[in-house]
């Protein structure tokens, strides 16, 4: 649906929502083989995100709850994320230093304990995730963008350009630099030679990105002396990525990107409101 806008268009989204949110939680009942009259709780994404999107599926949870009583459990997205970890055969056991890459948000956490985390280091500018997808959308690629440019990169030469990879202070992350440079490269290109270049392209673009992830996780493990590291998000089903790190411990591909199982997961670790004191609760765009 997105691909012909080459992103997340929010008004489009939000109405996506809207007309999907009964169908997917009438088929998620019936794959779970189970009814709203036997649920103890409803979990939902509070925020952040796209706020109308997230206004949709707030709405519906607040129905549901409300309908049957129950208690409504307000999940933050980014802890969502991170909970991810914890669906796995051998859950990833606190503490650990996740390095959470997605479309919004790039942020270094040092996890003390479930659903508990303090922020070491965000991105000053762009997502990596929208980096990718800014990218690609520049090399005349698909949506969305990050595996786009993974797929090609693995046919081109990471060497082939060298592009910036931002020095910015503490544990944040600075990517307009790199994608303002793929921006020129591009320009100084007819459109021959960038056909022909265009895989190159893709494979630097990918390693500029992915080696200022890697030096500042490894820089934060370093500064903590964190046990393990982690990685989740959209980004962190990047081969490149997964390459670049063989010691972390990454999520599932399938739990990679947004999904309604982290944040139940997410849910066992956040305080649930008591029927019927979630009715004001409002979603929100940043954390």
């Amino acid at each position: 649906m997105h691909a012909r806008f080459g992103g997340v268009v929010p008004e489009v989204a939000s109405r996506r929502h809207l007309e999907l949110v009964v169908p997917v939680l009438r088929e998620a009942l019936a794959e779970a083989d189970t009814e709203l009259e036997s649920l103890d709780a409803v979990a939902v994404t509070q925020g952040p995100g796209l706020v109308g999107a997230l206004l949709v599926g707030l709405s519906a949870a607040k129905a549901v709850a409300w309908a049957n009583r129950l208690p409504l459990v307000p999940v933050d997205h980014l802890h969502g994320h991170v909970a991810s970890l914890y669906l796995q055969h051998e859950p990833v056991e606190p503490p650990f230093l996740c390095l959470l890459a997605s479309g919004g948000h790039t942020l270094l956490i040092d996890v003390a304990e479930p659903g508990a985390f303090r922020v070491l280091g965000t991105t000053l500018d762009d997502a990596a995730g929208e980096a990718f997808d800014k990218g690609a959308r520049l090399l005349g690629l698909g949506y969305p963008g990050g595996a786009a440019i993974d797929r090609l990169a693995r046919e081109g030469d990471p060497a082939a350009y060298d592009f910036p990879v931002a020095r910015v202070s503490g544990l944040d992350f600075s990517f307009s630099g790199v994608k303002t440079a793929l921006l020129y490269a591009v320009r100084d290109l007819s459109d021959d030679e960038l056909e022909r270049r265009r895989a190159d392209l893709a494979a630097s673009y990918e390693r500029a990105i992915v080696s200022a992830l890697v030096a500042r996780t490894n820089e934060a493990a370093e500064q903590t002396g964190a046990p393990r590291t982690a990685v989740v998000g959209g980004v962190a089903a990047n081969s490149e990525l997964r390459a670049a790190l063989p010691d972390a411990l990454f999520a599932p591909l399938p739990l990679c990107t947004d999904n309604a199982a982290m944040i139940a997961s997410a849910a066992r670790y956040t305080e649930a409101v008591p029927f019927p004191g979630y009715l004001e609760l409002d979603a929100y765009a940043s954390g």
